[in-house]
């Protein structure tokens, strides 16, 4: 019998294989894609063969896949006959109240860059990391180097868990909380890092760009269950953190605990424009995060 050299045992050992890949990291790798620009608005896509060569996976997978970016607008004519085209509209896909429910790594980045086309550019973050908005202020901070966008004046406002506080998530299956274990120091080094790098790119558009900006944290008395993202007065985003149960090397050590990762939550959107029950919301949404800002949260520092 012949042994593949790829898994041919060393040592006695065979060598792991690869995970397969799903549908969804297939739509994942297109969908960066069309976002990057490499794939254009109005370009054919490879065809389905192609593409389940390229990725290694079945053509059941590459449909689904495609059948995913289309049910977000971003691919039309998705068929077993002929290629699929990207979108002619991409800014519609992506943004406005109208847009579907998308994972906050897609949905995020083009409403904040949308934000950031106003005179006065307003943000109001509830969240646990900052991580997702972070990320996604990387869009609009290129287009204000490139010249597309120049708003005279940004005022942020987050707010985090406190750090002295024992975190509802994320949290070791054994227990630990704000008593220095390592889940929650990890948790605290992530809040501190993601906040600073944050911090001091929108603050760098002083210098760069003489624009005027405000960015301010404060700390909550609790985990929050939920991220909220209220922009410019006008517009709220909402996910749900949905715990699970996971295993993560933390200083070499496997660790099983509770978490959510925040970036793949589905964000839901709420517009002014939307109709009363979304005008509703945005005014409920930001009257919320000013009622947690004034009252109950403190001064935040981002140090360990």
């Amino acid at each position: 019998m012949v042994v593949e050299p790829e898994h041919a045992p060393v040592n006695g050992r065979k060598r792991p294989q690869p995970p397969q890949r799903t549908h969804r990291d297939v739509a994942d790798e297109l969908r960066a894609r069309i976002r990057s620009g490499r794939l254009q608005p109005g370009q054919r896509m490879p065809t389905q063969a192609q593409l389940a060569d390229e990725f290694g996976v079945e053509r059941g997978a590459v449909r689904q896949a495609l059948r995913i970016l289309q049910s977000e607008r971003l691919l039309t004519n998705v068929s077993k006959g002929s290629p699929a085209t990207v979108a002619p509209d991409l800014h519609g896909a992506l943004t406005g109240p109208a847009a579907p429910p998308m994972p906050t790594t897609v949905a995020l980045a083009p409403r904040i860059a949308e934000a950031f086309a106003a005179p006065h550019v307003e943000i109001e973050a509830l969240c646990l990391t900052s991580v997702s908005l972070t990320l996604a202020l990387g869009e609009p901070l290129r287009q204000i180097h490139a010249g597309r966008l120049k708003p005279a004046k940004i005022d942020v406002r987050i707010l985090l868990p406190s750090r002295n506080i024992d975190l509802a998530f994320p949290v070791a299956v054994s227990g630990g909380g704000s008593g220095g274990g390592p889940v929650h120091d990890r948790w605290l080094a992530m809040r501190n890092a993601q906040g600073q790098v944050l911090r001091h790119n929108l603050l760098g558009l002083r210098a760069t760009h003489g624009i005027d900006v405000r960015v301010t944290f404060r700390a909550l008395p609790f985990t929050p269950p939920v991220k909220l993202y209220v922009l410019n007065g006008t517009e709220a985003l909402f996910a749900y953190y949905t715990l699970s149960l996971r295993e993560q090397e933390i200083d070499h050590e496997p660790m099983q605990m509770y978490d959510a990762e925040g970036i793949r939550t589905t964000l839901f959107a709420f517009g002014q424009g939307g109709g009363l029950r979304d005008g509703v919301f945005v005014k409920q949404s930001r009257l919320w995060f000013d009622a947690l800002w004034e009252t109950i949260s403190s001064e935040l520092l981002l140090t360990t």
